[in-house]
């Protein structure tokens, strides 16, 4: 049998395979400790759980409309309000499964076969994935430690072009932790403007941010980028709840009317319990966003300070997210290899950076307890130290 042609460009999860891999050999009775997690290691807040749960007993199960419900849309509408000075009526908002399904569905309704799609590299795994599906040309603006692997408004002009159509930004970013200030955003913003090229920001990480950095939407910065801009975001990481499967998106009104359509004849509505969840995580005045990133704060810190004994391993501290994206250059092994042989060798799984864009780095997630972290740490030590 034959597939689709298009899936041939399409490469599995670099990330999901490496974690199968880590099961796989637990399963087996290995003693394996895993820091691949994209997900916190936090249980999803009891008030959450308990909307849900009484969403079920209420016979909150049937359909929903196809891009959430008008009270959860109504309510993502007063968080963009508050916290990202952005004004989108109900009608520009979609709720989908997930940010990733936010970010496809982008994709899907503003790509046509032959567009490029401007990613910073390192990248989140799935950005050049998804733009190989919708059949347009991934082009990467490589950055550079130095600057804390973001782009330039310079690196981003030389790489516009005729094809040139839209531009992902992602802040706090996968797998770097890199984090835009306002003035950087504004100058992309600019360029983006000027050269008529759209945005997909996806802000999935955004409370998630460390030493008093500050988060900024780069839609909310004028009427002109607020035109060309697609703002993702959702409760997967900011609320522990990356099961749930809710994502949204905020958009001009033919975009999200475009998007509409086309989740109208795929997946329609996300889960209707899942919403009256996400539902009670926006409305809520919990803290449990500030107290979990406090956490991933102290194990940033704990993780910089052991990174700084393995000589062969650098790093750049990350300003937001959970990861620390690490140079193995100086053990002369591939990222693939040095996942593997860690894994087999020393029970320890991470993500190799090959399918980040970057062969010569390595994911550490952070997402686990400082146990945790201490006792891959002294593995990690040992088996590079023997190298």
């Amino acid at each position: 049998m034959r597939l689709a042609e298009r899936l041939k460009k399409v490469n599995p999860s670099s990330t999901l395979a490496i974690t199968a891999r880590a099961k796989r050999l637990k399963a087996e009775g290995r003693d394996i400790l895993t820091l691949a997690a994209g997900e916190p290691d936090f249980d999803t807040p009891q008030f959450i759980k308990d909307a849900a749960i009484e969403a079920i007993k209420s016979g909150f199960t049937k359909y929903t409309p196809s891009t959430g419900t008008l009270e959860l849309k109504k309510s993502i509408a007063q968080k963009f309000k508050k916290e990202n000075s952005l004004d989108y009526s109900p009608e520009q908002l979609v709720v989908s499964c997930g940010a990733k399904h936010s970010i496809f569905n982008a994709l899907m309704v503003l790509i046509n076969k032959g567009d490029e799609v401007l990613i910073p590299s390192p990248y989140w795994v799935s950005y050049p994935e998804m733009v190989n599906i919708c059949e347009g040309v991934a082009r990467f603006i490589k950055t550079c430690a130095e600057n804390n692997f973001k782009i330039t408004p310079q690196d981003l002009e030389i790489n516009i072009n005729s094809k040139t159509k839209l531009l992902i930004i992602n802040s706090p970013s996968n797998p770097c932790g890199s984090v835009y200030s306002r003035d950087e955003l504004e100058k992309i913003a600019a360029i983006c403007v000027k050269k008529n090229i759209f945005v997909i920001s996806d802000e999935i990480y955004e409370k998630i941010i460390y030493d008093k950095q500050s988060h900024f939407s780069i839609a909310s910065f004028n009427k002109d980028i607020y035109t060309l801009a697609v703002t993702v975001n959702g409760l997967s990481k900011s609320y522990s709840m990356t099961g749930w499967r809710i994502g949204y998106l905020g958009a001009p009104d033919y975009i999200a009317e475009a998007i509409s359509r086309l989740q109208d004849h795929s997946t329609s509505n996300p889960t209707s319990v899942a919403q009256k969840a996400a539902l009670a995580a926006l409305e809520s005045k919990d803290n449990f966003p500030q107290v979990m990133c406090a956490q991933f704060q102290k194990r940033r810190d704990y993780l910089a300070e052991r990174l700084k004994k393995i000589e062969k391993i650098g790093y750049v501290l990350p300003c937001g997210a959970f990861y620390m994206f690490c140079d193995i250059s100086r053990t002369a092994l591939d990222s693939s290899t040095f996942a593997n042989r860690l894994l087999d060798e020393a029970g320890v799984a991470l993500v190799p950076g090959a399918g980040f864009g970057r062969d010569d780095f390595i994911r550490i997630s952070f997402a686990v307890s400082i146990e945790q972290l201490k006792q891959a740490m002294d593995r990690i030590q040992e088996w590079v130290g023997k190298l």
